[in-house]
């Protein structure tokens, strides 16, 4: 780490630079500030300009800190070019990412689809350049049980690697030009490869050797427990995941001047009966792009917005058979139940309160 600390200062700070560059531009910026766009290139993910300043790139520092720390603690022999690499990936990609976003916030119009093929491609592109130089470790490279079986097998996928990593980046920064999905489409295709096609070629390789008669190494204990852990990591990731996507549930509660919406993973809505300026109920969903709260094919909860009624707060099923439409302050409160009698009983709930 001590040999390494001026690389590491200088590319946390760049990693940070979007964050001062972010706040002498937030006066122009739009509240909120689109910070995820889906396949079409149009913007479905939104935050406050500080969230969108800020959260990215200290999200960034964080994983070139672990990074880093893992790669110095397992590459104390390794080639010095692959380890500066490590240093300079997330630091360019926060300022990209970030870059893209003041753009779009400031009213420049592009292909976002085109924009992640053109700087992915130059990325994997420096990527592909320095695999070859990769020594056996378990941090950098092409990190897969039969690469650990031999040098020769670790070195020969790692030839192959830089070759598909070098002709998929250009091939990459081509795709920019197709319209529409196609360049997105594409984009996934390839990077997909990036890392099925290293992986058949040294299974392939580790055949090869078995059938030879080679001598092969025992796959390391270091190997075994990074990937066991890996295992569990990506498991509670998944089952973590899976809750938040598919499980959740809204129950109304009722007092006597106010009620109460309780909703999982996200922070109850109260809303005093006064306050209640209209009571419509309506079949079928209410559309709109989340602008900030939780979206999941479970629930949909937080600040949201449609042509109908610009901002508007939410806590409803996923695509609700019906919903229940309040104007509280001069702003849409939409609520459903699970079901539609549910979503009837709430609206008979509430005229029977506000109405007495």
């Amino acid at each position: 780490m001590k040999k390494y600390r001026k690389q590491l200062i200088l590319a946390s700070l760049l990693t940070l630079l979007p964050i001062p560059v972010g706040l002498i531009l937030r006066n122009r910026f739009p509240d909120p500030m689109a910070i995820h766009f889906g396949l079409n290139g149009q913007a479905d993910g939104f935050a406050s300009p500080l969230t969108a300043i800020f959260l990215l790139p200290l999200l960034m520092l964080l994983g070139l800190w672990i990074t880093v720390f893992l790669a110095l603690w397992d590459n104390r022999d390794q080639n010095h070019k692959p380890i500066r690499l490590v240093f300079w990936i997330l630091p360019i990609t926060a300022n990209l990412i970030s870059g893209i976003f003041y753009a779009m916030a400031l009213g420049m119009e592009f292909s976002m689809g085109a924009v992640m093929c053109v700087g992915l491609g130059l990325m994997f592109f420096a990527i592909g350049n320095y695999l070859p130089k990769c020594r056996r470790n378990y941090t950098v490279g092409i990190r897969v049980k039969w690469t650990f079986t031999s040098e020769e097998n670790w070195n020969a996928t790692h030839r192959f690697a830089g070759k598909v990593w070098t002709i998929s980046s250009i091939l990459m920064c081509f795709t920019a030009f197709l319209p529409g999905y196609w360049n997105v489409g594409f984009m996934i295709a390839e990077t997909l490869a990036l890392g099925i096609m290293p992986t058949i070629y040294s299974y392939r390789f580790y055949r090869r050797q078995v059938a030879n008669g080679d001598q092969l190494d025992p796959l390391p204990k270091t190997y075994r427990k990074i990937t066991w852990f890996a295992m569990a990591f990506t498991a509670v990731i998944l089952i973590f995941v899976g809750v938040m996507l598919f499980t959740g549930s809204l129950q109304v509660r009722y007092d006597a001047e106010s009620f109460t919406v309780e909703a999982s993973y996200y922070e109850d809505l109260t809303v005093n009966y006064d306050e209640i300026q209209a009571i419509d109920y309506r079949e079928g969903n209410v559309d709109g792009i989340r602008l900030f709260g939780l979206g999941s094919f479970r629930l949909l909860l937080g600040t949201f917005q449609n042509e109908e009624f610009g901002k508007y707060t939410r806590y409803t099923y996923y695509r609700p058979e019906s919903c229940v439409i309040l104007t509280v302050n001069d702003r849409a409160l939409v609520l459903s139940g699970r079901d539609r009698q549910e979503s009837q009983a709430i609206y008979d709930a509430l005229v029977q309160r506000v109405g007495d």
